[in-house]
């Protein structure tokens, strides 16, 4: 008996785009790619990934190739911090970017939905303009701005990036941002005064004019 010739369409071999090429792979975090990961702890922190990156260093053997990973972390309710993670894994460089945040984490003054005033800060080149917003305007900020102001329990608020586009300084720009925010209770509290609320009187009463004499009447 005459042996068949073997085929080459066996899956993960031979010619054709079968099943067994993979696709196109993209780096993790490209394009400034936001996701947000449920902290695991009992406080309830949320962490979210705001810029991946990845650069490559050229050795005998090849290329080497490591990350750093921005992380926001943040519980919703006025504490909020910013890390930075470099590993060789992705994984990895989340993972240390939000045992940094967490440590860095900070309380910042909120009003209700929004920011108790406007404010605009500086880091390098970005330069970010914060302003409150009435309920249910929304966040109107860019993705990083977003990202900041989210994790700290913002829920209404407007703002813009008047400088340099570069994630880590826009972040850091935001997080001094929110970290200047005073509300008046405490600017009160700080220099020894007391907080009075005003009261809406009523205006004292105007003087009456004398009533004018009626046109016909000509006294001598």
């Amino acid at each position: 008996m005459a042996e068949q010739p073997r085929s080459n369409s066996e899956p993960g071999r031979g010619g054709g785009r079968g099943p067994g090429r993979g696709g196109r792979r993209t780096r993790p975090g490209a394009e400034g790619s936001e996701q947000q990961v449920d902290g695991k702890d009992s406080t309830e922190l949320s962490e979210k990934v705001v810029f991946i990156n990845r650069s490559s260093k050229v050795v005998k053997g090849g290329r080497r190739f490591s990350f750093s990973a921005l992380v926001v972390v943040g519980d919703k309710q006025g504490r909020v911090g910013l890390g930075l993670g470099k590993a060789g894994e992705v994984a990895d460089a989340i993972r240390k970017g939000g045992e940094d945040a967490r440590q860095q984490m900070a309380k910042v003054s909120l009003r209700n939905t929004t920011i108790p005033h406007e404010v605009i800060s500086t880091f390098g080149g970005a330069r970010v303009l914060l302003r409150p917003a009435s309920p249910g305007t929304g966040i109107i900020a860019g993705k990083t701005v977003r990202a900041v102001v989210e994790s700290a329990g913002v829920k209404d608020i407007l703002s813009k990036s008047l400088g340099s586009k570069n994630a880590a300084n826009v972040a850091k720009a935001t997080l001094e941002a929110l970290r200047m925010l005073r509300l008046r209770e405490e600017i009160f509290r700080s220099r020894g005064l007391s907080l009075r609320v005003a009261t809406q009187s009523e205006p004292p009463p105007t003087p009456h004019a004398p009533p004018a004499p009626p046109p016909g009447d000509v006294s001598a």
